[in-house]
């Protein structure tokens, strides 16, 4: 966007009725692992009693029942259900949370050995933002929920960990806790392991690129999906050009980097931006990832000019203050701008806005210091928050009010605000370099996963896979 993000809108938190449903579940396995007694429990009801129903909604609370502090980044919680179909997928969401929903995470697995009322489970994480609990202490309410990734209806009757009957807390040893590595909670069924999430059948379809290419006119650009921008427009300076011959590549560090230059000479006319961006608007929920170098000095030239140096996902505006419009950036200003005086990074989310009189309905996170050098950006999104990192630390968490609708373009680009920074007609060029760019559909990776892909796809000899299919 070319002004600075401002605004901010909530919503209330969704309201969720708990339905009177059936008797508890019936028919448990022959054989079950041990119940375990350790110093924590697990209290459940559910926020949707029906044998069947559009979303299921266990509801959860953890409690330390020992004598010493415990870290709930150390706790993992396993719910077990039964597939509605082998190739059914599932989505997660937390609707409200005394913790807040943006430190907990929701992982889908499989079962190596599926029993007749469990061969998925949901397994609820905490970040270390979630904090610790004391002796005697819980977590407070948990209202979770997951649902089908086509809304068909699910039936829950049929479920382990459900019981449609159990309308308020209560210990409920049909799911597991799990602290450090440990089980110190619960009855898992028969084929319940300690191997560690796996995705279910379907999402997790990934866009790579290592921008391995020879110039802005290589044919291999355009066959997997990019555009590099040559048509005139904002954001930036009046009368600017967007010059596709100034996106080049080389080879750096022993692996191949795009480079995105932007120059002038203080005028409009002698100003040029550089873009490049997916031609389909296909990618929405899931992990996105790239590495950015960002430049606080021209690689020639007098410094000052206000420019933004950026990546970010995009849709269309189709009418102002369109409730469908979704954009999430990562923008840093070097030199300052948008009333900042010197570098500025910004995270910002964006629900809509309307250009002509301006309005911004969006949530920003932001760092006063410099971010010249390489830096490791990831923005993830599911069914309840937008989460960046920068160089595997948590920078901001926005919240549901600002998730996108429909899907997005993945967008790198470089450009000057306005020539005010700097008034000089000496020529200047600045750099910004991207060494590569993932997503992954509908999964949240954390930081440490996303390096894990990148080095498995570089051993491997992969420079580029787009699997992600057409919206």
């Amino acid at each position: 966007m070319s002004t600075r993000p401002t605004g901010r809108r909530t919503r209330a938190a969704l309201a969720l009725t708990a339905l009177l449903g059936s008797a508890a579940l019936a028919g448990l396995p022959a054989t079950t692992a041990a119940a375990a007694d350790g110093p924590l429990t697990v209290q459940y009801r559910t926020g949707s009693g029906g044998a069947t129903a559009d979303q299921s909604e266990p509801w959860l609370k953890v409690r330390n029942t020992g004598a010493g502090t415990v870290q709930l980044s150390q706790v993992k919680i396993r719910y077990y259900f039964k597939a509605d179909a082998p190739d059914a997928t599932y989505r997660f969401a937390c609707s409200w949370a005394v913790r807040g929903c943006s430190a907990i995470t929701g992982t889908f697995g499989t079962l190596a050995h599926p029993t007749a009322t469990a061969d998925r489970y949901l397994e609820i994480g905490f970040t270390p933002s979630a904090g610790s609990l004391a002796p005697g202490a819980d977590s407070g309410d948990m209202q979770l929920r997951f649902h089908r990734t086509n809304w068909q209806t699910l039936a829950q009757s049929d479920d382990y960990s459900f019981n449609g009957a159990q309308t308020s807390y209560a210990d409920w040893n049909k799911v597991t806790a799990r602290l450090a590595g440990a089980t110190v909670w619960g009855t898992a069924p028969e084929g319940d392991d300690s191997s560690g999430p796996t995705d279910p059948p379907g999402g997790g379809q990934a866009l790579f690129d290592d921008f391995d290419y020879t110039s802005h006119t290589d044919p291999a650009i355009s066959a997997h999906g990019w555009s590099v921008r040559a048509n005139s427009g904002g954001p930036g300076v009046p009368g600017a050009t967007w010059d596709p011959s100034k996106v080049t590549f080389s080879a750096s560090g022993g692996n191949s980097v795009m480079n995105l230059e932007t120059s002038t000479a203080g005028t409009g006319a002698s100003t040029t931006h550089t873009e490049i961006l997916t031609k389909s608007m296909k990618f929405r929920n899931g992990t996105y990832a790239a590495r950015v170098r960002f430049s606080d000095t021209p690689k020639y030239g007098p410094d000052g000019d206000r420019i933004v140096q950026a990546f970010f996902t995009i849709n269309d505006l189709k009418a102002p203050m369109a409730d469908d419009y979704a954009e999430y950036d990562f923008e840093y200003l070097p030199n300052g701008g948008w009333g900042e005086p010197a570098n500025i990074l910004y995270t910002t989310s964006w629900e809509t806005f309307n250009p002509d009189p301006w309005q911004a309905v969006n949530q920003h996170s932001e760092s006063r210091q410099s971010f010249a050098g390489w830096h490791d950006l990831v923005v993830t999104i599911d069914d309840s928050a937008i989460t960046y990192y920068i160089d595997g630390q948590r920078f901001g968490t926005h919240g549901a009010a600002y998730l996108p609708e429909r899907p997005m373009s993945i967008n790198f680009n470089q450009w000057l605000i306005d020539l005010q920074g700097q008034t000089s007609t000496a020529p200047r060029a600045y750099d910004q370099q991207v060494d590569y760019v993932l997503h992954v559909k509908d999964q949240v990776l954390t930081p440490a996963q996303v390096s894990a892909k990148i080095n498995a796809y570089r051993a491997a000899g992969t420079s580029f896979v787009d699997e992600v299919p057409a919206p």
